[in-house]
């Protein structure tokens, strides 16, 4: 029996619905399995600058360090995106959260449910068996980096910034992964243009040497991005930096269909926060219709991850398997055959997968 401690984060937008499905799942699993899992909430994005001024409340941050995994929503907000020039962002929660938790690596596993090959823009036999885990570091690059104006503001700069430690460990934990899988890894960079590149090229290289079982390639990221649309099957695990992981994994988002299909973990050497890739969907909050899978795949993944309870995972990838062959969906997976009764909102399609398990 496991008694862990979660802090549910739901952030904004339709973070509030699909998380609270996804903490209805980890209750069904406690149930199911005899565990005890304490639940507490915390505020972070617009939500927690609406209510204290602050987009990451000393409060919250104290709560996730005492939590033994996080299960997080979305930040974000229209009003700020049609602000460029507000000092007090949502984002600024979520870097701060990544950055004092230590949480240096990202893993997006973009991997095929057969029911929803024709979900994609893609063709089916293009897809078909696509399986890829991605380690996108998370503390470091240009997010990170030095920042300003000059030139009475007519300039502006961002500075990419990486240290050699930081990429031997999120290196190191992506050949650890591609032991347990095809034995392969694709380190993506551009360095043939940015010094960065060439010391994150130079620092797998080195690291490459204490895996000779694992076969090795280098790529620049256009070419990547290229690849992964012509042939998604090719790739295994895919290591990459900061900003190319977050355009990379959106873009192999579509691999997938949707971004409501696709889990993420970001993991450091303390507390995890497992989350879905999507943002908070303002054009879609409130309505019910939100994909809360997504959310539901985050928690397979924070008990596989964080707590170790690969059987549990199972049972609930298995039962989002079920749902999908048994043709429910959400309107964002839904096609032209997909018949209207079948065609479900956020609540029901979580009691689908909670019936289940």
């Amino acid at each position: 029996m496991a008694n862990k401690n979660i802090l549910i984060v739901p952030g904004d937008g339709i973070g509030q619905e699909v998380t609270a499905v996804g903490k209805k799942v980890l209750d069904k699993i406690a149930a199911k399995y005899n565990h005890q899992f304490n639940y507490d909430e915390a505020l972070i994005g617009h939500v927690a600058i609406e209510a204290t001024g602050n987009p990451l409340p000393d409060e919250s941050l104290e709560k996730m360090r005492n939590s033994d995994a996080v299960l997080f929503g979305a930040v974000g907000h229209p009003k700020y995106d049609n602000d460029p020039s507000a000092k007090v962002r949502p984002e600024q929660g979520l870097l701060k959260m990544r950055k004092e938790l230590g949480l240096y690596a990202n893993l997006r596993p973009i991997k095929l449910f057969d029911e929803l090959l024709s979900a994609s823009s893609i063709k089916s036999e293009i897809l078909k068996g696509a399986d890829i885990l991605f380690f996108r570091e998370l503390t470091g690059d240009i997010y990170f980096g030095e920042k300003g104006r000059k030139n009475d503001g007519d300039t502006a700069y961002d500075i990419a910034e990486y240290s050699r430690y930081e990429v031997e460990r999120i290196a190191r934990r992506a050949f650890e992964a591609a032991r347990t899988r095809r034995k392969k890894l694709c380190s993506v960079d551009k360095a043939n243009v940015l010094e960065t590149s060439r010391l994150w090229r130079e620092v797998v290289q080195k690291v490459a040497l204490e895996y000779p079982d694992i076969e090795v390639e280098h790529q620049f990221v256009d070419s990547t991005a290229m690849m992964l649309i012509k042939d998604p099957c090719r790739f295994d695990v895919v290591l990459t930096a900061n900003l190319f992981g977050d355009i990379l994994t959106d873009e192999a988002s579509q691999i997938a269909g949707s971004m409501g299909m696709l889990a993420s973990a970001s993991i450091g050497d303390g507390t995890g926060v497992y989350e879905p890739i999507h943002g908070s969907a303002h054009d879609i909050t409130g309505k019910g219709v939100a994909n809360p899978l997504a959310s539901i795949l985050s928690a397979a993944l924070l008990l596989d991850i964080s707590f170790g309870l690969k059987e549990e995972s199972v049972a609930i990838i298995t039962a989002v398997e079920g749902v999908l062959k048994a043709g429910f969906r959400t309107r964002d997976i839904a096609d032209a055959s997909t018949p209207a009764n079948m065609i479900l909102g956020t609540d029901a399609m979580g009691e689908e997968v909670l019936n289940r398990i």
